[in-house]
């Protein structure tokens, strides 16, 4: 490891182990007993390991996106967005989805996740048709955005890649596609969740476009008051409401190994702390530079997780196949870039 690397992994290795330490603390005041504490020691790396392995992805698409950034709002994606990451996503957000399906307050519902686990967990799972709609139409439509694209240059898989960016001269094209797909799995579910499925769906669609339109509209903004802060806030928001749909498939599969949200909150937000980190190393060593395909196997990997996710408001679909086809598509793009490098340095 070179010492420049060790110097970015300061901070997550400081987190990581500050977050065992409450783990450990936290199962052996729940449970009473060492073993209990070691248990959630456990737990607890394994959430972070889980964590880091489902969000490479998204360390490498915030890469694509953070490299626009000033160096100020790279560093406040990696201060504010980590703070934004564990406490909202891994805390706030499932305690308001339990208030909302279970109509109480939030009071109420930080008092059933602490006494009361079990229930707060069940809860959680009802809801999970909407969560997967909402998650999965976001991610469909940034994989789309990415490939159906007049101004894309590179292609991995040419034949696919090609005829998609020759689609972005039909007006709408993802929308539609992404319409479509909400509707055949409308039609597959029950007439019980078919509803909450396409709600949340329709306002996953709703979401992209404010938030695309408002990134545009404040960097434009921004652009013509300082041109160096251009791919600021727009840019932040975006990104966080990103990390927000990577975080739904992470945080509701945490709960099969856990009921404990505080526990599932540290171990999470040990993961998001590395991710923040591998995307900000991907910028600083231009990686994405370096490997033309990296990429390309992330975006494709986001559109098979939101497929998924449309799966899982049907049948459950466990995240270990998740995080290994993610991994193998990315695998497969980075070879792919290895091989062009080596082709192109002996021509």
């Amino acid at each position: 490891m070179t010492r420049s690397m060790l110097r970015d992994l300061t901070f997550p290795l400081c987190v990581t182990a500050l977050g065992l330490i409450l783990a450990f603390w936290l199962g052996y005041n729940t449970t009473g007993n060492l073993g209990g504490a070691v248990s959630f020691l456990l737990v607890g790396s394994v959430l972070a390991v889980l964590e880091i392995s489902l969000s490479f992805d998204n360390a490498i698409v915030n890469a694509n996106k953070l490299k626009e950034m000033s160096e100020v709002w790279q560093r406040r994606f990696l201060t504010w967005g980590i703070l934004i990451a564990v406490f909202g996503m891994r805390i706030i957000f499932p305690l308001a989805v339990v208030a909302i399906a279970a109509k109480i307050g939030p009071i109420e519902a930080i008092r059933l996740a602490a006494y009361e686990p079990a229930q707060y967990a069940a809860i959680i799972a009802d809801a999970h048709v909407s969560i997967a709609a909402f998650g999965g139409t976001f991610l469909m439509m940034v994989a789309l955005c990415y490939f159906i694209d007049e101004e894309k240059e590179i292609d991995w898989l040419k034949r696919v890649e090609s005829r998609l960016r020759r689609c972005a001269s039909v007006r709408g094209m993802a929308y539609g596609v992404v319409l479509c797909a909400m509707l055949v799995f409308t039609l597959l579910l029950p007439d019980s969740d078919a509803y909450d499925f396409m709600f949340a769906a329709a306002l996953g669609l709703v979401v992209f476009n404010a938030v695309d339109t408002l990134g545009h509209v404040l960097d434009a903004k921004q652009a013509a008051r300082d041109t160096a802060r251009v791919g600021g806030l727009g840019a932040f928001l975006y990104l966080e409401v990103l990390d927000a749909s990577f975080s739904f498939d992470g945080v509701i599969g945490a709960f099969a190994l856990t009921q404990n949200l505080f526990l599932i909150a540290i171990g999470l937000g040990i993961g998001a702390v590395y991710v923040r980190s591998m995307t900000i190393m991907l910028v600083q060593r231009q990686t994405l530079r370096q490997f033309r395909y990296l990429e390309h196997g992330a975006f494709y990997s986001i559109f098979v997780l939101s497929v998924i996710m449309y799966l899982q408001s049907i049948v459950h679909v466990p995240e270990v196949i998740t995080g290994l086809i993610g991994a193998g598509m990315i695998g497969l793009s980075l070879v792919s870039s290895v091989r062009f490098n080596r082709r192109y340095a002996a021509e």
